[in-house]
């Protein structure tokens, strides 16, 4: 999928380029400082994805978005979330709010819709082993989805726990529920999501995972928790 960025700083350039890189479904064909200098590359070149910065000069990336008749996808990118409501309003596949990580950026990616079917086709009948990349300090440390026994909120740290170690996310915990709930995690208490497929037995209010984790069930999680393993 060929991309461009429009992008008026260096360092957000530095990033995106890099983040696209990264992913091995998209290219990246152009970076431009402003939306006129866009304008002439995509009369004579095919772009599937747009990365927008909103603060542009010359013209704003909300001001440069109404102006085309027939737009790729668009991913907005700012360090503003007032403007998140007019860029949905304008069809945008995402919003992504400065800084962003990585896993963000993979979010976002994955919400284009020929992105959706490229990872459908690609999975299709093949079992695959499936992995993030946690920013932990001034790394990014990849770990198999699988591996993951819980998730802990402690305070402004996500502890993210397998069998062995331990490892601390400064995204908050809303954020790994939105990237894990679809591989079998739940939220059971306010401060915990767990790996249900590594659940060994639930006793009143605790559920028992190997090895000795005990994890507690919040009273407004249970019911909801009861059901969707139940069912």
């Amino acid at each position: 999928m060929n991309c461009i960025i429009i992008e008026d700083q260096p360092p957000a350039q530095r990033i995106l380029k890099k983040f696209i890189e990264d992913v091995g479904t998209l290219q990246l064909t152009g970076i431009f400082p402003d939306a006129l200098q866009a304008v002439e590359y995509l009369k004579t070149n095919k772009v599937d994805l747009l990365f927008l910065d909103i603060h542009l000069p010359k013209i704003s990336g909300i001001e440069f978005l109404r102006t085309m008749p027939h737009r790729p996808h668009v991913i907005l990118t700012t360090a503003f979330p007032d403007y998140a409501l007019e860029g949905y309003d304008l069809n945008v596949v995402d919003y992504l709010l400065k800084p962003f990580s990585f896993q963000r950026f993979l979010q976002a990616v994955a919400k284009v819709p020929s992105v959706q079917e490229a990872i459908r086709n690609s999975t299709e009948n093949q079992p695959s082993r499936e992995e993030i990349y946690i920013k932990s300090g001034h790394e990014h440390v990849k770990i198999a989805i699988q591996d993951i026994f819980y998730l802990h909120s402690d305070s402004d740290y996500t502890e993210i726990h397998t069998a062995t170690k331990k490892l601390l996310s400064t995204e908050p915990l809303r954020f790994w529920l939105q990237v894990l709930e679809q591989h079998s995690f739940s939220r059971v208490h306010k401060s915990y999501i767990i790996n249900t497929r590594k659940i060994e037995r639930i006793s009143g209010n605790l559920i028992y995972m190997a090895p000795n984790f005990k994890i507690p069930v919040g009273r407004a999680f249970k019911e909801d928790f009861m059901k969707k393993i139940l069912t």
